[in-house]
């Protein structure tokens, strides 16, 4: 029995290209990502909590497309905390600070692989499909305009880059959109730059492996 063949990751994944912040889809739609800020709930009083829902489906009510919610869970990798404190257990002179510092070392790293602690990322993806309108023939453009005994008619047709901007100027109104309703709500949306969005999908695909840090560090700065 022949073996199957494997597929390369690019054949999986649906994305064709990363251009100018913008997810451009093998179908040709464009996508972008906001990465969202939190709210705890839970800290919230009774009438805060009714009002953040009020307002939340308000906002949800006001789009005219939808959108794609996404929650990444990860487990925090303390790999670079611990290493932090070994070289401070070896730039300390003092003996007793050094027994502190390794007891509390210890102690998280027990910690930690005993109550694994995970962070949560928030994440809104905001579609745009662009309407293609079929090309228009010679033979159909010369009969339409032969009926009115005209000049032959003459499509004009946008420029690939002309189109792509055409396209990113559309999905960018309905990104202002969505971040001002999240505003109202209490969330702060940011959408993430090319290099964040390839180092997002990168941590999807690589779960096992030590995952970058740099969107979860834009997430903090930002606030």
């Amino acid at each position: 029995m022949p073996k199957q063949k494997s597929l390369a990751t690019q054949e999986i994944i649906d994305i064709d290209r990363i251009e100018d912040d913008v997810i451009v889809l093998k179908g040709g739609s464009f996508r972008k990502i906001l990465l969202v800020s939190g709210i705890n709930f839970d800290l919230k009083s009774e009438e805060e909590k009714n009002l953040i829902i009020f307002s939340y489906q308000e906002f949800l009510n006001s789009l005219s497309f939808s959108i794609q919610e996404i929650i990444h869970s990860r487990k925090i990798n303390i790999e670079g905390y611990l290493s932090h404190l070994k070289n401070l257990h070896q730039k300390e002179p003092t003996s007793l600070l050094k027994n502190l510092i390794t007891d509390y070392k210890d102690f998280v790293k027990e910690f930690v692989e005993r109550n694994p602690i995970m962070s949560k990322t928030f994440f809104i993806v905001v579609p745009y499909d662009p309407i293609n309108i079929p090309k228009i023939g010679k033979r159909v453009t010369r009969g339409l305009f032969g009926l009115f005994k005209k000049k032959k008619g003459v499509v004009e047709e946008k420029t690939e880059d002309g189109q792509f901007l055409e396209n990113k100027r559309q999905l960018d109104l309905r990104v202002d959109q969505v971040t001002a309703g999240l505003n109202r709500v209490g969330l702060r949306a940011v959408p993430l730059s090319e290099d964040e969005a390839i180092e997002l999908f990168y941590n999807f695909y690589n779960p096992a492996l030590v995952e970058k840090k740099g969107v979860i560090k834009r997430d903090k700065n930002e606030e």
